[in-house]
């Protein structure tokens, strides 16, 4: 999971990159990212952190040009602690071109080498956006014609790209001279909207991963970027598009709306923050039609993001909603931190359980879901330990039993609690009496029912069924040989990014 960005405005586009790039802060905490376009001359920082860490007023004075791109990384291929492997991404050949991408190639290593052996063209960084930008640096140069790029030529290397690359990818990429293009993937797995602004000097756009970015910033939302379309806005602001997939279909991760989204944004039509109150009317409905002889005094969210569904089943079961926990805001989320031990460390210096609330109460603990079980076994010891006289906990989403592999960083199933675990041995793991998840139909309709149009959503972490139907086990078994030994695909590989006569900003 990643947060990309991109603006053709008509004024300087850097202070416009950077507001947006906080709002999508929740997609990505490891390395932050903005390339703008001067004329022929891009201007490039990135680095390891936050937002507000990696960019100093210095760095946004060299970020000069009308048009730009901007990323926030959260590491699922590649590196955790490169800097090398921070986006956006840049090749030379052909125009100059830089590309930031949120989602993840389950064919990367097939394509590296194809890049290397047939296209004659060098991936430097294990990452699987540095092959993505290849791929389509390489369509471009086999599409062009007379050395000159327009619009159509643009959307045939995108229908290339499309050929060629499988998994999940929603991009945004700049070429030298030319302007601004988006797409996404045949399946539309990630999520990619555009906006539009009036200004003095003309019509501005502005391409972002959640429509939050657009609504903070002033920009009117127009629509989602379909599953295999392409947008192209030249540097005089004309905007192009195209479908470059003969066989798209719309399949949006769910697990969007479950955790990864922000409430307030809008995914293909759907508000997630009423699909997480759907989310919480269905826990209830299961409560009430199977488990009502539990003695629930009182329902505790976990925050943030599992708020919506606790106090939507507070209100339909007519029991306290309460806040019992406190968050520490300035902690990075424990979902996204490497290791378990920092995971497990991180737990009580982000939350602190309130014992007005806990003390001598059954308490029913709402969260959006259960990955790896170390965060719900630790606040549910919190819970104990504030007084609560039985802890119930209640999953807005199904087990989590099998790796993703579009995107998001749970990649093995032994690290997954619920992998050949019933309910039952999952809840006495956490330390629980009680444990309720989400039914995968129950949460397909509290999705669903949003936008009724929308019938198919990418639930391979639920239940296994990948729909890019390139995924086998020996592809899982890989996966997991390579996150035991701490190594990716392309390990043998230099970690450093060439500048290759960049201008980068200082």
């Amino acid at each position: 999971m990643c947060g990309i960005l991109g603006i053709v405005a008509k004024s300087p586009a850097n202070q416009l990159l950077y507001d947006g790039l906080l709002m999508l802060q929740h997609r990505g905490q490891d390395a932050s990212g903005i390339v703008t376009a001067q004329g022929n001359t891009f201007h490039m920082h990135k680095g390891l952190g936050l937002v507000r860490d990696v960019f100093r007023t210095r760095n946004m004075r060299a970020l000069a040009g009308n048009i730009g791109i901007g990323h926030v990384r959260y590491p699922t291929a590649g590196s955790a602690n490169s800097s090398a492997e921070a986006q956006p991404f840049y090749v030379n050949s052909p125009f100059g071109i830089v590309l930031s991408h949120n989602g993840n190639l389950t064919n990367a290593e097939q394509l590296n080498q194809e890049l290397f052996r047939t296209d004659l063209r060098h991936v430097n960084t294990n990452s699987d956006s540095e092959v993505l930008l290849n791929v389509l640096a390489h369509e471009l140069q086999e599409s062009t014609r007379n050395g000159q790029l327009d619009p159509a030529t643009i959307f045939t290397a995108v229908a290339g790209v499309h050929k060629r690359c499988k998994g999940a990818y929603a991009v945004v990429a700049m070429i030298a001279g030319y302007g601004l293009l988006a797409f996404r993937d045949p399946y539309g797995i990630r999520p990619l909207v555009f906006g539009t602004a009036e200004s003095e000097l003309g019509e501005e756009y502005l391409i972002a991963s959640e429509s939050v970015a657009l609504d903070t910033l002033g920009f009117k939302l127009i629509r989602d970027i379909q599953p295999g379309e392409a947008i192209f806005i030249d540097e005089d602001g004309n905007f192009y598009n195209k479908q470059c997939a003969p066989d798209a279909s719309l399949n949006p991760c769910i697990f969007e709306y479950v955790y990864l989204a922000r409430p307030d944004s809008v995914i293909d039509g759907i508000s997630v923050y009423e699909t997480r109150l759907n989310m919480g009317e269905h826990l209830a409905e299961k409560i009430r039609s199977t488990m009502h002889h539990l003695d629930i005094d009182v329902v505790i969210p976990i925050p943030d993001s599992s708020r919506p569904s606790a106090l939507q089943l507070a209100n339909s079961l007519g029991i306290d909603f309460r806040e019992g926990f406190v968050k520490n805001r300035y902690v990075g989320r424990t979902f996204i931190m490497p290791g378990q031990q920092q995971r497990r460390k991180s737990v009580r210096q982000k939350l602190n359980a309130m014992g007005i609330e806990f003390r001598g109460k059954n308490v029913m603990l709402v969260d959006d879901s259960i990955v790896r079980g170390t965060t719900s076994r630790e606040i549910v010891q919190m819970a104990r330990e504030a007084g609560a006289n039985k802890i119930y906990f209640a999953s807005a989403a199904p087990p989590v039993r099998y790796p993703n592999v579009y995107g998001i960083d749970m990649p093995t199933r032994q690290e997954l609690i619920a992998t050949d675990r019933t309910t039952e041995e999952i809840c006495n793991e956490i330390g629980a009496d009680y444990l309720i998840f989400q039914d995968l139909d129950a949460l397909n309709h509290a999705v669903s029912k949003v936008l009724p149009a929308v019938k198919s959503f990418e639930t391979s972490c639920f239940n296994g069924n990948y729909i890019t139907g390139d995924i086998t086990p020996e592809y899982l078994q890989t996966l997991e040989s390579q996150r035991n030994s701490n190594h990716s695909i392309l390990q043998t590989k230099l970690n450093t990014q060439l500048d290759l006569s960049l201008v980068f900003s200082e």
